[in-house]
């Protein structure tokens, strides 16, 4: 196809707010470059451009956005295309050798070219970045690699050196509304979703339009209750917030047939032909199984810590406007509540930094922790 085929290409057409990362991934669509550098911070569009980019690369009419192979490719299920993410802290070399090395010099499952996303790239160690480099090295014709980072400077000079990099710009939070109103969201929602976002459209997405979007801001309004009764109320608060991860994590346990179904024969039988790929989505979902408490746990501390600011906010006469839970009410809160908000705050903080740095501490002991701080100060 010649490049005036590919001006218009509809499937990255839908990602927002990125105008110039997406003109440039336009123009590779026609002669890809072997390897690719998703660039900025968390939320800005760096994984949805990477499936779109996907799409339209294993695409036959180069990204329509509306075949199957660009179904299955913008829900990284395409058996062209593996994802890789870290396994607790750190990308491991075993990963990058199953998922990204070998099946780079293999056939692929389907006519077509091979896609591979890293995301969280800057996370690979230094033996799964040498793995990496090699394939760099000597791509192969058929492949394309993507690695997505929102910290770039962190990974080795000489894996930069042989990608190139597409940069993604903050969005801003007016933008982020009118997104979601546009996709049908109620406005006070999106603005809600937005502030309590930071900048992240896709976690506003989930915030505004999905039922479990607030899931967890209620379990952390929960916990905070239950911590300003005292020390016992503080091991109450952990507990709920672990069964309502253990829940959680039962859900997302339970939705690997869904992702494996496009794979399957009227039998329910794996067919030959994807049954590498089949491999490649069960490991992806077991990595992902293992990590859901943690994930889950850090978006309530999170949330936590955005109603303890919002307390501090009040308390020093800050307008409503500043507030990132705009809905929730605080109107009680004075300026004698600062100091055990702050500190508060800093228990939850806390406690979300020792749980990414460290994946053998017990999850339990460290909610405990923040949550007895919690307990004799909360309001």
């Amino acid at each position: 196809m010649s490049d005036a085929a590919h001006a218009d290409v509809p499937v990255l057409e839908r990602v927002p707010g990125q105008e110039r990362a997406i003109a440039f991934l336009r123009q590779a669509v026609a002669r890809p470059h072997h390897a690719y550098l998703l660039a900025g911070p968390e939320g800005g569009g760096k994984t949805q451009g990477a499936r779109a980019f996907a799409a339209a690369l294993l695409c036959r009419d180069g990204g329509c956005g509306e075949c199957r192979d660009c179904r299955l490719a913008l829900a990284e299920k395409h058996p062209n295309q593996s994802v890789v993410e870290p396994e607790g802290r750190d990308i491991h070399v075993e990963t990058v050798r199953s998922e990204v090395w070998q099946p780079a010099y293999r056939t692929a499952p389907e006519p077509g070219r091979k896609v591979f996303v890293i995301r969280e790239a800057d996370r690979l160690n230094p033996a799964a970045a040498d793995v990496l480099l090699k394939v760099l090295e000597e791509p192969p014709a058929d492949a394309v690699i993507m690695l997505l980072s929102a910290r770039p400077d962190e990974l080795p000079e000489t894996v930069l050196s042989r990608c190139h990099v597409v940069s993604f710009l903050p969005l801003s939070e007016p933008f982020i509304v009118e997104t979601l109103v546009g996709e049908g969201a109620d406005r006070m929602r999106a603005a809600v979703a937005a502030r309590l976002s930071g900048g992240n459209l896709g976690r506003a997405r989930r915030l505004a339009t999905t039922e479990e979007g607030m899931a967890f801001r209620e379990v952390a309004r929960e916990a905070l209750s239950l911590a300003a009764t005292g020390p016992a109320g503080g091991l109450t608060a952990a507990d709920r917030v672990l069964v309502a991860a253990d829940t959680y994590k039962k859900e997302l346990a339970g939705s690997l047939q869904d992702e494996l179904a496009p794979f399957l024969d009227e039998r329910g039988r794996a067919e030959d032909a994807y049954r590498a790929a089949i491999r490649r989505i069960e490991e992806r979902h077991k990595r992902q199984v293992r990590r859901a408490e943690r994930d889950y746990v850090d978006r309530v501390l999170l949330a936590a810590s955005a109603l303890l600011r919002d307390r501090v906010v009040a308390g020093i006469g800050g307008e409503r406007e500043l507030l990132l839970n705009p809905d929730v009410p605080v109107a009680d809160a004075d300026v004698r509540e600062v100091p055990d908000a702050t500190a508060g705050l800093a228990a939850c903080e806390e406690a979300r930094a020792a749980l990414a740095d460290d994946v053998n501490l017990n999850t339990r002991l460290v909610l405990e922790q923040a949550f007895l701080r919690l307990a004799p100060r909360a309001a």
